[in-house]
């Protein structure tokens, strides 16, 4: 065999395996603990649309100044953000406090584990 049509060939396939590859990126979405109804529900829409194409969310509570001293608010508010993102993705870790954030990562939920939410729900109608 020609070395030649062996290099072209072993390219050509590593070509292929990366288009088949599914990249997930990494969306960021930064909330505060004193931040109004709307806006939270706002920010859980742009989520909810971005685990619906596929891509990781990033929920950041910011802490300012004194507010650190209330980290019971900010992981309320990252469970209530998780339970609103519930539909279209999960929890993949408990919360972590990074100095003065404290963030959670979503991910979507594969097509089966819809089906398997959404199949109790149809059995009680």
């Amino acid at each position: 065999m020609d070395y030649g049509k062996f290099r072209f060939d072993k390219i050509k396939k590593e070509k292929e395996s990366r288009k088949k590859q599914q990249s997930a990126e990494t969306k960021q979405i930064q909330l505060s603990i004193v931040i109004g109804d709307n806006d939270f529900n706002t920010k859980l829409n742009h989520a909810n649309r971005f685990l619906k194409n596929g891509d990781k969310v990033r929920v950041i509570v910011r802490f300012r100044s004194r507010q650190i001293q209330h980290k019971d608010l900010g992981y309320a508010i990252i469970e209530r953000f998780a339970a609103g993102c519930a539909e279209n993705g999960a929890c993949d870790k408990p919360p972590v406090e990074e100095g003065r954030n404290l963030s959670a990562l979503i991910v979507p939920l594969k097509p089966e584990q819809k089906k398997a939410k959404a199949e109790p729900k149809q059995e009680n109608n």
